[in-house]
C-alpha cells in the first residue's frame, strides 16, 4: 500500500516477485489501497478479475473535504462518515449520491473527488461484508500500523550501505513486531470473504468469457 510510485510497471514487477515466491491469487485477493493510480493500475493489469480493490475511505474523505471551506469541513466529514457506515451497498450509494448532489452546488472539485474511484471505496459493501470487516479493511490503518512500528527500527539508521542491508533490517524488524500485531477484527468472516470473492470471480469470468464448458454440459444433462 505504501508505494508512492505512479508507475504501474514498477508495481507489476513487485507483484511478479511475490507470485514467484508463492503468492496464490486464484481464489481472489483483496487489496486495500490509498488511491495511488500507479498501484491500482499495476494490480488490475496483473490480477485482472482476481483483484478486489478496497480504496481507503479515510483517504477519500480527507481528500474531498480538503477542497471545502473551513466551515464546511466538519459538516461533510460527518456526512461522509455516516454514508460509509451504512450497512448495505444501496444505502451507502444513495447517501453518497445525495452528498455528491450537494457538493455540486458548493464545490465542483470536492464533487469530482467524491466521484473519482467511488465504487472502489465500496468493495466490501458490494461483497456484503462491510459491517463485519469494516474495522480492519475499510481503511489502510492495518498496513499503516505495521509501517509505523517498522519505522521505530528502520528510522534509526542514518545511512543504508546497500539494498541488501535495508531488506535484512526490514525482515528482522517485521519478525520483531510480529508478536505485537493484532488479529483482524471479526477474523471468523475471512472464510466468508473468500467465498464471496470466488462467487464474484465466477461472475466476472462468465461475463468476460461466457459460461465454462463444464457448466454448459451440466445444464444440458439436467434438461
Amino acid at each position: 500500500e505504501h508505494s508512492h510510485s505512479e508507475n504501474g510497471h514498477v508495481v507489476e514487477q513487485l507483484l511478479d516477485r511475490l507470485i514467484r515466491r508463492g503468492l496464490k491469487y486464484e481464489d481472489g485477493l483483496l487489496f486495500i489501497v490509498d488511491g495511488s493510480k500507479g498501484l491500482i493500475k499495476g494490480i488490475k493489469n496483473k490480477f485482472k478479475e482476481y483483484a478486489f480493490i478496497q480504496r481507503c475511505q479515510w483517504h477519500k474523505r480527507e481528500n474531498i473535504i480538503s477542497y471545502l471551506e473551513p466551515a464546511q469541513k466538519q459538516v461533510y466529514k460527518r456526512r461522509l462518515r455516516s454514508a460509509y457506515q451504512k450497512t448495505t451497498y444501496k444505502e451507502a450509494t444513495d447517501a453518497l449520491e445525495l452528498i455528491y448532489r450537494q457538493l455540486i452546488e458548493i464545490n465542483l472539485s470536492a464533487a469530482g473527488s467524491l466521484k473519482e474511484g467511488l465504487e472502489e471505496t465500496l468493495t466490501l459493501h458490494k461483497l456484503g461484508l462491510s459491517a463485519e470487516l469494516k474495522k480492519s479493511f475499510n481503511t489502510t490503518n492495518c498496513i499503516e500500523s505495521v509501517m509505523s512500528q517498522l519505522a521505530q527500527y528502520t528510522d534509526k539508521v542514518d545511512r543504508w550501505r546497500n539494498s541488501y542491508q535495508l531488506i535484512r533490517w526490514t525482515a528482522a524488524s517485521l519478525l520483531e513486531i510480529e508478536p505485537m500485531l493484532k488479529t483482524v477484527s471479526n477474523a471468523k468472516y475471512l472464510n466468508v470473504l473468500r467465498f464471496k470473492m470466488q462467487e464474484e470471480i465466477k461472475k466476472r469470468q462468465e461475463k468476460k468469457y461466457g459460461k465454462p464448458i463444464e457448466d454448459e454440459i451440466m445444464e444440458l444433462m439436467l434438461l
